[in-house]
């Protein structure tokens, strides 16, 4: 069962709803289900202090006061992941569950019923979710010049053009394997099948 924090109502017909937003139990459960009360009465607390126009939701703005993003060279991109398409401000049950896929897999996860919901957390969950940090216009393919515009924010101004153009080309080359000069999603995972994905691609936004 998913607690609400103070300030948020159980509705029987429909599950949870935050600021009257309704939150059903799938949405609820999926990623969520082994966070605890204490820790969802933290989370919302960290929302609530992040929200300085004090309406109930966060602007990007807000995200950039995070310290942890700030100094991220992925930071703007990772804020971006929190708000749907057109939309500048994200609420509550947004905020859950974008970091929902940050959630490190624990031990009791890795038994979960095959059948049930898919959590956020995933392999294959936070795998789509790196790979939109990539695909930036957004076609399921990562270009030649989307990979280097990721690049290029992670290493700064370190390494030459020449050298993150070798970088890329070499990249596109090991991973393209229907030879479009993109890498597909299908092709993003197979690199990265040896990589401990679960743990990697994971924030410990409580403890």
């Amino acid at each position: 069962m998913c607690h609400p924090p103070p300030a948020v109502r159980e509705d029987e017909s429909v599950g949870w709803s935050w600021g009257g937003q309704e939150l059903g139990p799938d949405e609820c459960m999926n990623g969520l289900d082994l966070v605890s009360h204490s820790q969802i009465t933290r989370l919302y607390s960290r929302f609530t202090s992040l929200d300085k126009g004090e309406n109930g939701t966060l602007s990007r703005e807000d995200f950039q006061r995070i310290p942890e993003l700030a100094i991220n060279p992925l930071g703007d991109r990772i804020i971006n992941a929190f708000f749907p398409e057109g939309e500048d401000q994200v609420n509550f049950r947004g905020f859950m569950r974008t970091l929902a896929h940050f959630r490190p897999i624990e031990d009791n996860e890795k038994s979960k019923d095959v059948n049930g919901p898919e959590p956020l957390n995933s392999r294959s969950n936070k795998l789509h979710f790196a790979f939109r940090l990539y695909d930036l216009d957004k076609d399921d393919k990562i270009s030649r010049d989307e990979l280097l515009q990721v690049l290029r924010m992670m290493v700064g101004v370190n390494i030459s053009d020449e050298q993150l153009g070798s970088i890329a080309d070499r990249t596109i080359q090991e991973a393209d394997q229907d030879g479009d000069s993109a890498i597909s999603f299908t092709e993003f995972v197979k690199v990265l099948e040896k990589v401990d994905v679960e743990q990697k691609m994971s924030i410990r936004f409580l403890h």
